[in-house]
């Protein structure tokens, strides 16, 4: 029996989570990739962040394959202190239409509303006042904030900025981090590229590059580090967004970097990366997906290339 009230009706996960085959299933989405070790699955009920949808008085997720609305007050898949304040949020007097962030951090509960109608009414802000997160944001502006949001990598504490990006759990997170700062190994002058917030920056010790977040601010899909920048270093990770690294994975094999660590939340365009890395003279040495997105159609890659 699924123990989700909504699979089939949201469009949120592609896969029954609760299912026996679950695992099975999953793995068929990747079934043609040389995977090199046994897949790391995450615990349902652990993600700390949710993109919720709102029209009119209506709120919840996107009815699969529509933009009908299906009302939501709690979702199996959530973590507990987001499904806590989730009814709250629902009852909020929504105007106009869009989207609604939720996400859990260290100190509370963080709300980033991005709406076709500019500005939020008056009465909004009393109910946001009321509804206990520490900070609501509508457009840009802030309506509400207690304090400032924090996030944890390991024991390093940062700010966290609206919209930035955030694996979407800590299990995950700390899954990822052990496996690079495994593969980092005695690598001496590491690079995290793409490095957001810095959840591999720190631990690893590395010079951080991101147009926003804990790194020299580069935007490296137009502005790769270059062959000689590349060269002074024994070890690169890269964890980029869906549109994957084609542009430096062009300019690393024509370096001498001997190691690259590659995180991938896209399994399509991490293919057409490796190829360009294994055709530059790198061979895949590991290849391990992870259950980050859990009921969804989607894997997060970790992999080790040397050369």
């Amino acid at each position: 029996m699924k123990k989700c009230p909504f699979f089939d009706l949201c469009g949120g996960c592609k896969y029954d989570f609760t299912d026996a085959a679950y695992r099975t299933n999953k793995l068929s989405e990747i079934s043609d990739f040389l995977i090199t070790d046994s897949a790391r699955w995450i615990d349902a009920g652990t993600r700390r962040r949710g993109d919720f949808c709102f029209a009119g008085a209506q709120f919840g997720l996107f009815e699969k394959g529509t933009k009908n609305i299906v009302p939501v007050r709690a979702c199996p898949n959530m973590a507990r202190e987001i499904n806590d304040i989730l009814p709250r949020v629902a009852d909020l007097p929504w105007g106009g239409a869009g989207s609604c962030l939720i996400t859990a951090c260290e100190n509370g509960i963080d709300i980033v509303i991005n709406a076709d109608v500019p500005y939020f009414t008056p009465e909004f802000k009393r109910a946001a006042e009321r509804v206990g997160a520490i900070r609501v944001i509508w457009n840009g502006k802030v309506v509400v904030q207690t304090a400032k949001p924090i996030i944890k990598f390991g024991d390093v504490a940062v700010e966290y900025p609206p919209n930035a990006f955030l694996q979407p759990g800590k299990m995950g997170e700390e899954i990822l981090r052990d496996m690079v700062v495994a593969a980092v190994d005695k690598s001496k002058h590491v690079a995290d590229l793409f490095c957001g917030l810095g959840n591999f920056t720190f631990a690893t010790h590395a010079d951080g590059f991101d147009i926003v977040g804990a790194g020299v601010k580069r935007d490296l899909f137009k502005n790769p580090l270059t062959v000689g920048m590349l060269n002074g270093y024994d070890c690169v990770i890269m964890d980029p967004p869906r549109a994957g690294a084609m542009a430096q994975c062009r300019n690393l094999v024509k370096s001498n970097v001997p190691r690259v660590i590659y995180v991938s939340c896209n399994p399509m365009t991490f293919r057409r990366d490796m190829e360009i890395l294994t055709r530059g003279g790198y061979k895949l040495m590991k290849l391990v997906p992870v259950d980050q997105f859990v009921g969804s159609a989607h894997w997060e890659l970790f992999s080790v290339f040397d050369k």
